[in-house]
């Protein structure tokens, strides 16, 4: 969860009050030529799918409906275009708000709460999943589909297309939330100086390796060692081999609990989240979270953990520019497209648009990147079968305290958002994909040269491995505050990254056990595990053949392995698969 401040994104409310009186299928014809093309439907499916629109609103013309999401290319999009054709084509006026993410957590949270309707709509994260579950104040899609919003419900929507629909789906199998944008972090690079041969050979004499795409952290590490100390300089300009950020800011948080610790190894396998153990090192025994803590069974401040909060100090000091340690999220975001950062392993996707802009030092003459994505490297606690990385979810979630005729007519901009009619544009703008078939259309074929891999990860099988934060977690907007302060103290030097996590664990139980005593979340809220030995719930996980909490390893740093970025691309589907594997 984080807002992209990027140079257009100032929060903004836009009141679309034009709106005409009446539906209008000549509107639909214009925004179909003008606008809502490419699409992986025909015009003439495309004005099918409005002329469903256009019925289903009848009953709601004329009336104002207000939604909300954070700032980011995609929600521009859809609040400065989507929601005016919307408006022009079904009569529904609309108001499609933009404000800081923090803020839409903050207003669902007084909706929940007091049971007044402040928006009709939110697109929220799917971070929230395990709170919207266990606090039921949610409208679970799949009853509200079935039944109560059956006469709202588009029949061409095919949920069974999106591919963050694991993310949104609870412990009782029903969907929660749908996603509206996703984007992943990914590990990025120099491509053009990787691929450099007196750079290659260089690193090879010193490290014994090719010099290509991490595939562990030591890797990694080698590769910023190299690259900050013995490359120094290119083309007259200093370049660092790693980039991050470490001011003591909310921002700080979302560096951690968007996997930063799955990318290391802690927790358990399993996806889209590790079980019984998640990423954020959380326990849950059947619905209830247990422990956070290694001696209550869970892994915030297991091995795993410390190395991976001990290897982000330890980068951020050595092979970072300097003022990396004293930014935010927003201020480190477009540092690697000034051409002095080698790699970034903790860098969103949704990043790319603003790095593909001509003149960049970044992008060649001909508008193709002089970089590249590519899968994050694994730490050494890492086992097959874990989470790899984080993606986020912003995905369209309904309350109960709304009125069922607002909720009605804001599902269907909300389904407007994310039909097939629009979804492919909507999926070139943002380059934030939903749709499995948007993502195989030959449109993003032709575009991917230029987009630096993010089409052919999304295409590759490795994209299952990056998942939103699960259902372990019961309260997120209570929890997550608790990331930025401990982690903080550990990137300041205030505390060890030991003490920092025993801190945070002794944290999180805490608000467990609150949650627990006040019995709000029912049964499956939390109820805490008695605390044992670090040694019984070592011996614990080892009997059971689970991995969560790992003992502490002998060696943290094994030998570096990359592997080469083209054979890499080639080594993936060139086709997309079956549609019956595309349910996750």
């Amino acid at each position: 969860m984080r807002t992209l401040y990027l140079a257009s994104a100032s929060a903004a409310a836009l009141l679309l009050s034009s709106a005409p009186a009446f539906a209008d299928i000549e509107a639909a014809k214009r925004w179909i030529d003008s606008e809502f093309q490419p699409s992986t439907l025909s015009k003439e499916e495309q004005l099918k799918e409005m002329q469903w629109f256009i019925d289903a609103a009848k009953p709601f013309a004329g009336m104002e409906i207000n939604v909300v999401s954070e700032t980011i290319t995609t929600h521009e999009y859809e609040a400065r275009t989507l929601a005016k054709a919307f408006s022009e084509i079904t009569g529904i006026k609309l108001r499609h708000d933009l404000i800081q993410e923090g803020d839409v957590v903050e207003k669902i949270q007084t909706q929940m709460q007091s049971g007044k309707n402040i928006y009709d709509a939110w697109i929220n994260d799917s971070d929230l999943i395990g709170t919207h579950f266990r606090y039921k104040q949610v409208v679970p899609l799949t009853d509200w589909m079935e039944g109560e919003g059956k006469d709202v419900t588009l029949p061409t929507l095919d949920v069974n297309d999106f591919i963050g629909k694991s993310f949104t789906t609870a412990p009782d199998g029903k969907l929660y939330q749908i996603p509206d944008q996703q984007f992943a972090n990914l590990y990025w690079f120099r491509y053009d100086w990787f691929t450099n041969p007196d750079i290659k050979a260089k690193f090879k004499a010193k490290y014994g390796y090719e010099l290509g795409v991490p595939v562990n952290w030591s890797a990694y590490e080698d590769i910023a060692e190299f690259f900050t100390n013995d490359v120094k300089e290119i083309d007259g300009v200093k370049v660092y081999g790693h980039m991050d950020y470490g001011k003591k800011d909310p921002s700080l948080g979302w560096r951690f609990t968007d996997a930063w610790l799955s990318m290391a190894g802690n927790g358990d396998k399993g996806l889209p989240n590790g079980k019984p153990v998640d990423e954020w090192g959380i326990r849950m025994e059947g619905c209830r979270p247990v422990g956070s803590s290694i001696e209550r069974g869970g892994d915030t401040n297991g091995p795993a953990a410390v190395y991976s909060v001990a290897k982000y100090v330890e980068w951020l000091k050595k092979y970072a520019p300097p003022q990396a340690a004293g930014m935010t999220f927003s201020e480190s975001g477009p540092v690697p497209a000034q051409g002095n950062v080698a790699q970034q392993m903790f860098w969103y996707t949704a990043f790319t648009a603003d790095m593909v802009k001509d003149g960049l030092p970044v992008v060649n003459a001909d508008g193709t990147p002089k970089w590249r994505m590519a899968p994050s490297p694994k730490g050494s606690y890492w086992k097959d079968g874990m989470k790899l990385g984080y993606q986020d979810a912003g995905s369209w979630t309904l309350l109960k305290s709304t009125p069922v005729d607002r909720r009605k007519a804001a599902w269907l901009y909300a389904q407007f958002t994310i039909a097939k009619s629009v979804s492919l544009k909507k999926s070139h703008v943002g380059l934030t994909f939903i749709r499995e078939s948007d993502i195989w259309d030959k449109s993003f074929t032709e575009r991917a040269p230029k987009l630096g891999g993010l089409v052919e990860f999304y295409r590759s099988p490795a994209r299952v491995q990056w998942t939103p934060t699960g259902v372990n977690v019961p309260d997120y907007p209570k929890l997550a505050q608790l990331w930025w302060q401990n982690i903080g103290d550990a990137s300041s030097g205030a505390k060890t990254p030991q003490a920092a996590m025993d801190a945070l664990a002794a944290a999180q139980d805490s608000v467990l056990e609150r949650l627990e005593r006040s019995g709000v979340q029912g049964e499956c809220g939390p109820k805490l595990n008695k605390k044992e030995s670090a040694e019984f719930w070592f011996a614990k996980a080892e009997k059971d053949g689970t991995t969560a909490p790992q003992r502490k390893l002998a060696n943290e740093k094994p030998k570096g392995e990359t592997v080469d970025y083209d054979q890499l691309i080639k080594s993936w589907p060139a086709s997309p698969p079956k549609k019956a594997a595309m349910v996750q």
